[in-house]
Formats: C-alpha cells, structure tokens, sequence
C-alpha cells in the first residue's frame, strides 16, 4: 500500500509560517512541495558557514552578495535554504524578491548528518534547475565535492578536492580558496 501524501506550493507554505501553524524556530524548508525539517547546525558545520562567508565577503566585495541559509526560490513547490549562496549584486539587496536560480553564482551546502540527503535530494534539485556550481562541504570525510555543468536534471562534473588542496569558483576564477582552513 502506498502512502498518500500531500504537496505544498510556496504559497501555501508561506501562508502557514503566517498563520502560526509553522513557527521560525522549526527550520524547515519546502522541497519538492514537501516540507523538510532540517538538520540541526553543529559547531563545524557553523565554523565552516561562517568562514565561507567571511572570507567571500571580504573577497569580493561588491562583486557579489553573499547570502547566509536564506531561502532561495526554484519553482512553486522548492524554497531551499541553502547555507551560503553567492548571488548576482542588485541594488536592493532582494528586498522585492526571493533569489532566484538565475541570480546565483555559487551555491554551497555543508553537511554531516544530511549529506545523503543533500547528495541524492537537494543537488539533483539544483542541477534541474540549472545553478551552474554547486559545493557541496562533507564534514564528515573533509571534502569538497564540486558539481558543474547541469545537463538533464544531472551534474556532468563532480570533481572531489580534499583538505590539502585549492578550487576556484568558476565565476570568480580569480580566487583561489585554500580548503585546509576548513578541515582542520
């Protein structure tokens, strides 16, 4: 017997954060039209967000925003909230709109206990619609795995990079990041 379930818009999902019946210190997010509750945030996975978007920050400047487990709009039944993502500058800091696929230039996401569920959920979800970087930080086996070039809801590239090593964003090639700072 297979379980019915029940599918939410964004409007839907926004409408219940409104109306009380989700509260803001839940932490869930809408994926695929269901609503996910997220992974508690340890101390590394919390040094880790927080490095990454001091050292973009300060890296970049104004070449980008950088935006911190915020959510993200990809379709009327997806709202991630993706730990940092480096979006397109607008002179409003997207204060009319949720950020878009197209607006985002990197998208990372650090995991522990939900890297199963990052890999196999939410990077097809990126891949299909088309965010062209993807890093995925595995705490637990201190890696980078680097997804590129969405083709067919699939990354043709995945590229690990280990505690020893450097990787450069594709849209800021300029940048060298030196991922030792992160797994030590």
């Amino acid at each position: 017997m297979q379980l019915l379930t029940r599918k939410f818009t964004v409007e839907q999902y926004h409408q219940m954060a409104e109306k009380g019946i989700l509260h803001c210190e839940e932490h869930v997010e809408l994926i695929e039209g269901e609503i996910i509750t997220m992974s508690p945030i340890g101390f590394r996975h919390a040094f880790v967000t927080n490095y990454l978007a001091n050292w973009f920050s300060q890296q970049l400047k104004e070449k980008t925003f950088v935006s911190v487990q915020n959510p993200i709009y990809l379709s009327d039944r997806s709202e991630p909230q993706p730990d940092l993502a480096l979006l397109k500058p607008t002179d409003n800091f997207y204060s009319d709109r949720l950020p878009n696929a197209t607006d985002i230039l990197l998208l990372i996401e650090v995991a522990d206990s939900s890297l199963t569920y990052d890999r196999e959920v939410k990077i097809p979800l990126y891949a299909q619609h088309k965010i062209n970087e993807i890093w995925l930080i595995n705490l637990t086996q201190n890696q980078l795995e680097c997804y590129t070039n969405p083709i067919n809801n699939t990354y043709q590239n995945k590229t690990i990079f280990h505690a020893s090593q450097q990787l450069s964003p594709l849209a800021f090639a300029e940048l060298e990041l030196s991922l030792d700072r992160l797994f030590h």
